[in-house]
């Protein structure tokens, strides 16, 4: 009876020390690239006394290493942006569902699935050049497609997933023929072919060499906030467009993550995506990388997202712009958007 006793002991201080050490780690793959969330993941450690080990790379480079390590990964979390990304992990089948009531009440039912959350938002605007496009002319995402802006356009690719989101977001709206047809409007308006990244495009369209883009606010609010003369002068050149008020809304892509299956700090894993929807983490968000929190009605400083002001923005659920987002990449490559 004293060695069954001794044995079921040891079998629970086994089963807390193992506890305990899975409490103390995080393993982190972040497709995010911004120094602010340094900040970020230390407030975490310092709050939980759980330590992160962080590997970052590119989303493709992650997933694939993931899938490659297969049940013996590591990872605990996957973090990354833009809905198109993490349908990708999800379509793997490499999240797990989280059962979270603090998530649930957080997070809004439009800005989760069963297995990854939303845990920053960011819109896709327009930005035209003041003294090239009339702002009458821009008002509407349908708006660039109309033969007046003919050779005015300009685009990072039509393959990247902040497009493929918009995209996935006008077939969901208005259909897949209908959203052809747009996207062949687009092309059509070139200025020159697809290339660069959204500061790319702004700082185009404020040279003259486009009059108007199609942009992530987090850019244009990056350069708002930036003290160098020539992003003064960008900025004066370019006006900032809503799209869409008057319907549907401004498209919202988000930032955000979930729970690996084959996660070994569960528990920490948990803890974690809890905390990225704390006022903390989500005034992180807003005020380190220019991006909106997901919990409604938190307060925060960011100077360039005050000035921008309020908008109407699209309420469709993520789950939708993951739906789409396979046909999405179809209809550019059938329109020539590449």
């Amino acid at each position: 009876m004293g060695t069954l006793i001794l044995a079921l002991a040891g079998a629970g201080f086994s089963a807390t020390l193992a506890q305990a050490a899975e409490e103390k780690v995080l393993n982190l793959y972040s497709a995010r690239h911004y120094q602010t969330d340094e900040k970020l993941y230390e407030n975490f450690t310092k709050q939980t006394g759980i330590k992160i080990n962080r590997i970052e790379a590119k989303e493709d480079e992650l997933l694939e290493r993931i899938k490659n390590e297969g049940a013996n990964s590591p990872a605990d979390v996957f973090l990354t942006v833009d809905a198109a990304r993490l349908a990708v992990a999800h379509e793997l089948g490499l999240f797990a569902p989280v059962k979270s009531k603090l998530l649930e009440s957080r997070i809004p039912a439009n800005l989760r699935t069963d297995d990854w959350f939303s845990f920053s938002t960011r819109a896709r605007v327009i930005v035209y050049n003041k003294a090239a496009v009339k702002a009458a002319d821009v008002q509407n995402y349908e708006d660039l497609a109309d033969p007046k802006l003919k050779g005015k356009f300009c685009s990072r690719s039509g393959s990247h997933p902040y497009n493929l989101s918009l995209m996935s977001a006008i077939i969901a709206h208005q259909g897949e023929a209908k959203a052809e047809q747009w996207a062949r409007g687009l092309v059509a308006n070139f200025a020159r072919a697809p290339k660069g990244g959204d500061t790319d495009q702004i700082k185009a369209v404020a040279a003259g060499e486009c009059g108007v883009t199609i942009s992530n606010t987090y850019y244009v609010a990056r350069i708002m906030r930036s003290d160098k003369p020539e992003d003064k002068k960008t900025m004066e050149a370019v006006g900032v467009i809503w799209p869409n008020q008057k319907s549907y809304g401004t498209h919202i892509n988000v930032s955000g993550g979930g729970m690996l299956k084959t996660a070994p700090h569960k528990e920490a894993a948990v803890k974690f995506l809890e905390y990225l929807a704390s006022d903390d983490a989500q005034r992180y968000f807003a005020d380190g990388n220019n991006e909106w929190p997901v919990v409604a009605g938190l307060k925060f400083a960011n100077p360039a997202l005050d000035s921008l002001g309020k908008f109407k923005a699209d309420a469709l659920p993520v789950g939708s712009l993951a739906m789409y987002r396979t046909k999405a990449q179809v209809v550019f490559d059938r329109a020539g958007f590449r």
